[in-house]
């Protein structure tokens, strides 16, 4: 039985891969998108998500706008990483299938309160504002949760935003309080993992060897977006960050981690939405989810080759 499973992101060229690898499985169900403020403002996520659906040539599937603010904070965006549209790179064709009406939290809760227990998978691929807004709306809804698997954060990586903090985590750190503090079953890929599947000029290659108008895509997106990474790291191609969480729901065992307490910094300017991983155990706070150390980048970049050739 393939993992149903809602997708709340803010596309965002890796955003982008990671929703046509969930096209692409049969291991999972896309019950829906929805998008949050984050790598742009909303009105791009909400239109990048749909024409990520048309690429796919899934025009029938349900998106839905969220939040356009954090929780607490003022938005910031990532023009200078995705640029200006957020899908920077090849010219892409405004979407024709529909927004839907109903904002995207309203659609969590009541697809998950109408959704039997333990039976769907949350996957936030940007900041947490709608699964927090969700959750503090109507924690009845825990029970549906079978997992939440999220990008974000980062331990020994530190931050990619700040010194201290990763971006999703960053943009709104009161949101990814109420979810880390939630508990239910969660699983993190953080930047330790991520900056580990990094686009090299082959993987590129192997995109654009598919010979499909998805696998150019990708390798122009990539193309696009790793120029900053690797001017930033020295760096040989730029983290593929989100398909790392569809990646784990298809094979688990690309990826190693351990199961330890993270909490989220709130207060403090400094090290504002820094993920303090307990990795080596040496307090006494409660784990609280399965923070990912490593992958098998090879496995990986196998995976995602062969599941987005599947896109004619």
């Amino acid at each position: 039985m393939p993992r149903n499973i809602i997708i709340d992101t803010d596309p965002g060229q890796d955003d982008a891969v990671a929703i046509l690898l969930a096209f692409a499985s049969p291991e999972v169900n896309v019950l829906g998108i929805t998008a949050v403020a984050g790598n742009v403002p909303l009105p791009l996520t909400q239109k990048n998500a749909r024409i990520v659906c048309e690429l796919a040539g899934k025009p029938e599937t349900l998106v839905f706008a969220g939040c356009d603010a954090p929780m607490g904070r003022k938005l910031v965006t990532a023009e200078h990483v995705h640029g200006k549209t957020g899908l920077d790179g090849p010219q892409l064709n405004d979407p024709v299938m529909p927004l839907q009406d109903q904002h995207a939290v309203d659609w969590i809760i009541e697809t998950l309160r109408a959704a039997p227990a333990n039976s769907v998978t949350l996957c936030p691929l940007g900041p947490l504002t709608n699964i927090a807004t969700a959750l503090q709306r109507a924690p009845d809804i825990i029970n549906a949760i079978e997992e939440i698997v999220l990008m974000g954060g980062g331990y020994f990586e530190g931050g990619n935003i700040t010194p201290a903090a990763e971006f999703n985590i960053y943009v709104d750190p009161q949101a990814a309080d109420i979810v880390f503090r939630a508990g239910v079953p969660l699983t993190v890929m953080p930047l330790d993992v991520t900056h580990k599947a990094l686009t090299t000029a082959d993987h590129i290659a192997g995109f654009r060897s598919m010979g499909t108008h998805v696998g150019d895509m990708v390798a122009a997106w990539t193309d696009f977006f790793e120029r900053f990474d690797k001017e930033k790291y020295g760096s040989e191609g730029a983290p593929l960050h989100d398909p790392t969480v569809i990646a784990y729901l298809i094979k688990p065992d690309l990826f190693t981690g351990r199961h330890i307490n993270v909490e989220i910094e709130t207060t403090s300017e400094l090290t504002m939405g820094a993920t303090v991983a307990d990795w080596w155990r040496v307090s006494d706070r409660a784990p609280n989810c399965t923070f990912m150390g490593d992958l098998d980048a090879d496995g990986f970049f196998d995976l995602l080759t062969e599941r987005l050739a599947r896109l004619g």
